[in-house]
């Protein structure tokens, strides 16, 4: 027998309510760990353990040079600069970097994105035997990033070294919350698990 208005309406009242009860739940969880992702991102970096290796993922300010001070100071024993241009040499991105240090570099080119930049890591890191790595870039990238390393590098010790780029260093603007929106958002997708798109399209960290 078909259910008569007096019993629909209500019955439609409570599926709305849901509805934006769930939403409402989702935006506000969206919110709290942004602004949770913000407050992190933000956060000086931590002078790291003395590791095997570093990695440094270009595609940001500051990045590379905060890479070849740890390891002119001894942080690290060798260096993998990841997502190089393919014609930058690194007299280019280092002109004064000593022989004795230089011979510890490598320009890794084959890396075009977060998910890229962990599998040429992880080529690297067998390669030369690597047990603990410091991972270099900027704060807002750098949970996604030691994400993605712990899923291909997941016997060996990563420590975060988060560089604090201008966008970071300025004033909170619109542009500032365009970018942490973003690079949230692909942590969000990176947790859910990477779709492939998202894996192996090219991204601008």
């Amino acid at each position: 027998m078909a259910a008569s208005p007096a019993m629909t309406g209500p019955a439609r009242h409570r599926s709305w309510f849901f509805a934006i009860l769930f939403i409402v739940s989702i935006m506000t969880l969206w919110i709290t760990g942004f602004a949770w992702f913000v407050l992190d991102a933000r956060h000086p970096p931590r002078q790291p353990p003395p590791s095997d290796g570093i990695v440094a993922l270009t595609g940001g300010n500051g990045r590379i040079e905060a890479s070849l001070g740890l390891l002119r100071n001894g942080s690290g024993k060798l260096l993998l600069i990841s997502g190089v241009d393919p014609h930058v040499t690194l007299s280019a991105l280092e002109p004064e970097l000593p022989p004795a240090l230089a011979r510890r570099v490598t320009l890794g080119r084959r890396a075009t994105s977060t998910a890229g930049n962990a599998v040429e890591t992880t080529m690297w890191v067998r390669d030369n035997e690597i047990h603990s790595l410091i991972v270099v870039t900027a704060g807002y990238h750098i949970r996604r990033a030691m994400l993605e390393m712990s899923r291909s590098l997941p016997d060996v010790a990563l420590h975060a070294y988060a560089v604090q780029p201008p966008a970071l260093r300025r004033p909170f603007d619109r542009k500032t919350f365009r970018l942490m929106a973003r690079e949230y958002d692909k942590l969000l997708l990176a947790f859910i698990g990477p779709a492939s798109f998202f894996r192996h399209s090219s991204d601008a960290f």
